[in-house]
């Protein structure tokens, strides 16, 4: 019989299955990737979020749960502004997380952390 819908497949992401290779690796450049507590504060201050749907908190929690892809799309829309880090209750450099999430997923090595922090700066 049919009822005109069909049933979706189910949302929810097996973390056993899950590969979590790239976070460990933007874990290993940058520890402050496990110290956000996904509070929004950065998304709610975004000036490009409007625009382009960037959220950080949605582009770490699509990395922890392996969603690459979408994490990958989601943070070409970020202008560097720095407001977020303005606001981060714990203090995270999100432009430098931001950088570095970038040239993780570009390929580069994991030993750029001293070049990045160093174009941070400038």
């Amino acid at each position: 019989m049919d009822f005109g819908f069909s049933l979706s497949q189910s949302s929810t992401v097996n973390l056993d299955k899950t590969d979590l290779s790239l976070f460990h690796r933007v874990h290993e450049i940058e520890p402050d990737v496990a110290i956000c507590m996904a509070c929004g504060s950065c998304s709610a201050t975004c000036t490009s979020s409007e625009f382009t749907g960037m959220s950080l908190r949605s582009v770490i929690l699509d990395i922890q749960r392996g969603r690459q892809e979408e994490a990958r799309k989601m943070l070409s829309g970020c202008m560097l502004c720095g407001k977020c880090s303005m606001v981060c209750p714990r203090g995270i450099n999100t432009r430098r997380l931001i950088l570095t999430l970038g040239r993780v997923f570009d390929g580069e090595d994991r030993n750029t952390r001293r070049d990045i922090r160093k174009e941070v700066r400038k």
